[in-house]
């Protein structure tokens, strides 16, 4: 099961993913502030869950924004793709630019890469390197429960902004194409941003992929 969290001025979806014996991870914490911070903290107190990683779609800003806090108070493994850490490294100056209260995460990042990723006993998550939103971008895809969580990579009748530092169009849309629309059309699509979708409905209709 998952719980989404709407965070920052950006609205950024942050999740907590977990297993039904009590463990969890936190993909992209985007918390802005202690506010914002404390619901997550909440949540995951109440269910008295047990947070085992924190992993993240890709290095942009607002979906980091509450890493250092979340890893301050679950010190867990991190784990991003190594090819996002230029973009990763850059969320200080940007937030500093738009007036955001970030602190830097000094800790270790651990390197993801496509296939198994075992952080949550029982199950079974599959990374998707997905580039072109940012060089590193991923997605975490659970086959047994239908559920692609997507970063910023495809939306809603959307994919992700390319205009920003590291971003390719074509190469989005090559990546969409090989890694993520061959996946069962029943698939839910969780993305960084706005509402989920499917699969099915994304190949039909989405306009960026027709």
């Amino acid at each position: 099961m998952f719980k989404l969290f709407s965070f920052n001025p950006l609205r950024e979806c942050t999740y907590v993913l977990s297993d039904g014996s009590g463990q969890c991870v936190i993909i992209d914490p985007g918390a802005s502030g202690a506010r914002e911070h404390e619901r997550l903290v909440r949540y995951i107190s109440s269910g008295g869950l047990s947070v085992k990683a924190i992993l993240l779609t890709h290095g942009h800003f607002d979906h980091i924004l509450g890493l250092t806090p979340a890893a301050e108070q679950w010190p867990v493994p991190v784990y991003m793709s190594p090819r996002d850490r230029a973009v990763f490294d850059s969320a200080e100056e940007i937030c500093t630019a738009l007036g955001l209260i970030y602190t830097p995460y000094g800790g270790e990042i651990r390197p993801l890469e496509a296939g198994p990723l075992e952080v949550l006993g029982g199950v079974h998550i599959e990374v998707i390197e997905v580039p072109g939103h940012t060089p590193g971008c991923v997605c975490f895809y659970l086959p047994e429960e239908g559920l692609l969580f997507s970063g910023d990579t495809i939306f809603r009748g959307a994919v992700g902004r390319t205009d920003h530092f590291g971003g390719n169009h074509a190469q989005l849309l090559d990546s969409i194409r090989a890694g993520i629309l061959p996946l069962p059309a029943a698939t839910r699509i969780l993305p960084g941003h706005g509402k989920e979708t499917t699969i099915a409905e994304e190949t039909a209709t989405n306009p960026f992929l027709q």
